[in-house]
């Protein structure tokens, strides 16, 4: 299990966590800070540059997820990770990521009062041989304020558990946190596990159009990125009738009709990824009832948006897209295509 300790930049995180472990039996300490500094040490200068915050690197947010499941398998018990987290988006990867491997969250949010937040901000120690310490620091938290509550007022007090420290000391707040966890007031986090590939998966994707010929694109809790609505083939499964289930189990539609292929695109294993066969599917032009029966997003979806196939270009990852783009050439031609990383073939 990890006890994830999440609030504003000076919440007093850490301090709370490294209280934490002395009441949780079997806990550890994880704090990902150390993989953003190691980072600072192994990637180039060049691409730190690209980034304002080492938690805008995809490699940071696979390591996170990596370190703590290798923690755990080394230790076992309990991991107390204190880390800020603002955006959904790298939440659900990170979460999502550790939930594949059946590793349950539990999400805590460190909330104090604004004016004890800048407080404890300006009274938070600077390393004296740290250079441009008093930005790096401590006008660091203040700008991140705002970001922190803008994630207040949308996604994040619905997701983790507040616990209000304006009055409290850090040991104070590691008791009531551990009485929390062990009472079960903190759930585990409600995310879809989907179990990470351990060799080449076949993945049945669904087209699905409005009545503008828009295609549906859905935006998944469990892993970074917009998609196509679909998933993984299960053993013995039928590769349409999967996507028919997903399709269900994702935005609540029922197909009736077995969805037409569209395209087979062979995706090449880039490490750490297994590639495999990806298959789309036409699953057929939606109504405007229909449309507006489809489920809100819940565990599985953040979001999901019809969009023109210009729009698709900006969400979906290049691959991706193209595969998308000759989906539709194939709609239109009436006959399925075979594609080898995007590219047709043959």
């Amino acid at each position: 299990m990890i006890v994830w300790i999440n609030g504003a930049f000076g919440a007093g995180k850490t301090t709370t966590a490294r209280e934490l472990i002395d009441l949780i039996p079997n806990s550890t300490l994880f704090d990902p800070e150390l993989i953003g500094a190691g980072l600072t040490q192994l990637l180039p200068a060049k691409r730190l540059a690209e980034v304002g915050d080492f938690q805008d690197l995809p490699i940071w947010r696979r390591l996170v997820v990596d370190t703590a499941a290798a923690m755990l398998a080394e230790l076992g018990g309990v991991l107390v990770v204190p880390m800020t987290l603002l955006r959904q988006d790298y939440r659900d990867e990170i979460f999502g990521g550790l939930a594949s491997r059946r590793i349950a969250v539990r999400h805590v949010l460190l909330a104090p009062a604004e004016t004890i937040l800048r407080e404890r901000i300006a009274d938070r120690e600077v390393p004296p041989d740290l250079p441009d310490g008093e930005i790096r620091v401590r006008q660091w938290s203040y700008d991140h304020i705002e970001p922190y509550h803008a994630a207040l007022a949308g996604w994040l007090t619905a997701d983790a558990h507040p616990v209000d420290t304006s009055a409290l000391t850090p040991y104070e707040a590691a008791v009531r946190i551990a009485g929390a966890v062990s009472g079960g007031t903190v759930p585990v986090c409600d995310i879809v596990q989907t179990p990470e590939p351990t060799s080449e998966t076949v993945a049945a994707g669904v087209l699905l159009f409005d009545e503008q010929e828009r295609v549906l694109l859905v935006d998944p809790t469990y892993k970074a990125g917009w998609e196509f609505p679909g998933g993984v083939v299960e053993s013995g499964e039928a590769p349409a009738r999967a996507g028919i289930r997903e399709v269900a189990e994702e935005t609540g539609i029922q197909l009736v009709d077995v969805p037409s292929l569209l395209v087979v695109d062979w995706e090449p294993p880039v490490p750490p990824a297994y590639g495999g066969l990806r298959l789309l599917y036409d699953g057929g032009r939606l109504d405007s009832e229909e449309a507006r029966r489809m489920l809100l997003p819940g565990p599985e979806l953040r979001a999901w948006r019809f969009v023109t196939e210009e729009e698709a270009a900006g969400l979906l990852p290049p691959v991706r897209y193209e595969r998308l783009r000759w989906a539709l050439r194939a709609r239109e031609r009436g006959a399925a295509l075979y594609l080898e990383a995007g590219v047709p073939t043959g």
